[in-house]
């Protein structure tokens, strides 16, 4: 039987190729035009301190994201590298016909300390930002827009949400039609098809990958409708009134933290719960997001997604 699957952590798509974290190390792999697949392998390697706030309820939530978007956005940077170089065309080596895919390994050591930290800060950052954006905007449409129809706050959080849902699936269509995100979503499909085949105890072939379903449970996609469900019950208690738009936003950041961290907790709560035929539909709304963010991969996708989570498996296996 494969290793238990509570060590893997999940995956990742990235620009032609997808990220898949262990229990002792992440591995990317990419394909490359001309037919390569290589691999970026980064030990996972976390502070003390870090793992000791990662075991606080509704602080491991907001710790795990932002180490998440640090890591990830290493990940993300060597296949954009790799992208942009067959783009340029300074990759020219090819295959004969009918060979198999060369595979080759690229480590970390020719990234220097100040790049690493550097592409970790500035992901950290973009996700901040990001939130930031999305937790503000809404808010001062929904009072610009709505100010007067509602007496009752919870009618304007509701309108919040509301906005804020058209908003992200508004973006993730438009975005999702241009060619390049599109792949980014295929190779996303086919992460979450190995995971599922891998779950089931199935040997990791392409025929038996594709038999699933491209949806997933423990997706980020599904963190995403929390954090806006959340938001408006946090928002919705009575100690966090507002008088003018400027104190509606700035509660909306304050409390940013607090709702990710909840969200994160109604997260671990709905997948320990999936199995329960009834309480299994609590998870559904991120699923239906993931109809979006995934489209059904093509063989050569799933065969990097194998790729790099058979070499994680391994790795894993020999640090083990």
């Amino acid at each position: 039987m494969p290793q238990d699957s509570r060590n893997i952590y999940g995956g990742q798509a990235v620009i032609e190729g997808v990220m898949f974290a262990g229990k002792h190390v992440n591995v990317t792999a990419v394909r490359r035009k001309n037919d390569e697949i290589v691999f970026y392998e980064v030990p996972r390697t976390t502070k003390t301190w870090i793992q000791a706030l990662k075991k606080i309820p509704l602080v491991r939530g907001v710790v795990g994201i932002l180490e998440s978007s640090a890591k990830g956005s290493q990940h993300l940077n060597f296949s954009m590298e790799a992208y942009a170089e067959d783009e340029a065309g300074e990759e020219k080596e090819t295959n004969s016909a009918g060979q198999a895919p060369i595979v080759k390994e690229e480590k970390k050591q020719g990234w220097s300390l100040s790049m690493v930290v550097g592409v970790a800060v500035a992901g950290v950052l973009s996700f901040i930002f990001g939130k930031l954006i999305f937790t503000a905007a809404p808010a001062a449409l929904e009072e610009l827009l709505f100010s007067g129809v509602f007496v009752n706050k919870i009618g304007h959080n509701l309108l919040e949400g509301l906005i804020k849902i058209i908003l992200l699936l508004a973006y993730l269509y438009f975005i999702s039609m241009t060619p390049l995100i599109k792949r980014l979503f295929q190779y996303h499909g086919a992460e979450h098809k190995v995971i599922s085949a891998y779950e089931a105890g199935e040997e990791l072939t392409i025929q038996n990958v594709q038999k699933y379903s491209r949806l997933h449970y423990r997706c980020g996609s599904s963190f995403i409708v929390f954090t806006v469900i959340v938001g408006v019950v946090v928002y919705s208690l009575p100690f966090f009134t507002w008088d003018s738009i400027w104190e509606r936003v700035y509660i909306r950041i304050l409390l940013l933290p607090l709702v990710l961290g909840l969200s994160y907790e109604v997260l671990r709560w709905t997948n320990a719960l999936r199995d329960i035929p009834v309480l299994r539909y609590l998870g559904y709304p991120g699923l239906w997001l993931q109809l979006l963010t995934t489209k059904e991969p093509r063989d050569e996708q799933v065969a990097v997604s194998i790729a790099s989570f058979s070499r994680m498996l391994e790795l894993d296996k020999q640090i083990k």
